[in-house]
């Protein structure tokens, strides 16, 4: 499976980043293999809408999964959109991250979560 993880550096050895939309990068891993591959996160010095423009570069990687420690709602409406999934509280290095994702340690942020809390503090 692939899958992303928000990380602090590009190297499977590099800390996960709890932030999605602001984190430094995107370490894109196949879980079978821990093959890696990186993207620097160019979205996480937007003056808004980082998370949302984070999720749609996600997305466009084809991931199946995204590993972080926290999503905001409008990246998390982005990736569901998208058919991607996201898993939360992630912590330690992005390998201890896929691990931890593969032995289902982590949580699964359900959709009615999201869209409970979607389009809180925009206003009209």
């Amino acid at each position: 499976m692939k899958v992303v993880v928000s990380s602090t550096g590009p190297e499977l050895s590099s800390a996960t980043d709890p932030r999605f939309g602001r984190c430094s990068y995107f370490v894109v891993v196949e879980t079978e293999s821990m093959e890696a591959k990186s993207y620097s996160n160019e979205s996480r010095t937007a003056m808004g809408g980082a998370g949302i423009q984070a999720g749609q570069f996600v997305a466009s990687l084809g991931v199946q999964a995204v590993i972080t420690g926290n999503v905001g709602p409008n990246a998390a409406r982005v990736l569901s959109a998208a058919g991607v999934k996201v898993y939360t509280g992630a912590a330690g290095t992005v390998q201890e991250a896929v691990k931890n994702f593969s032995a289902g340690q982590l949580n699964q942020t359900a959709t009615a979560t999201v869209s409970a809390h979607a389009g809180m503090g925009g206003g009209r």
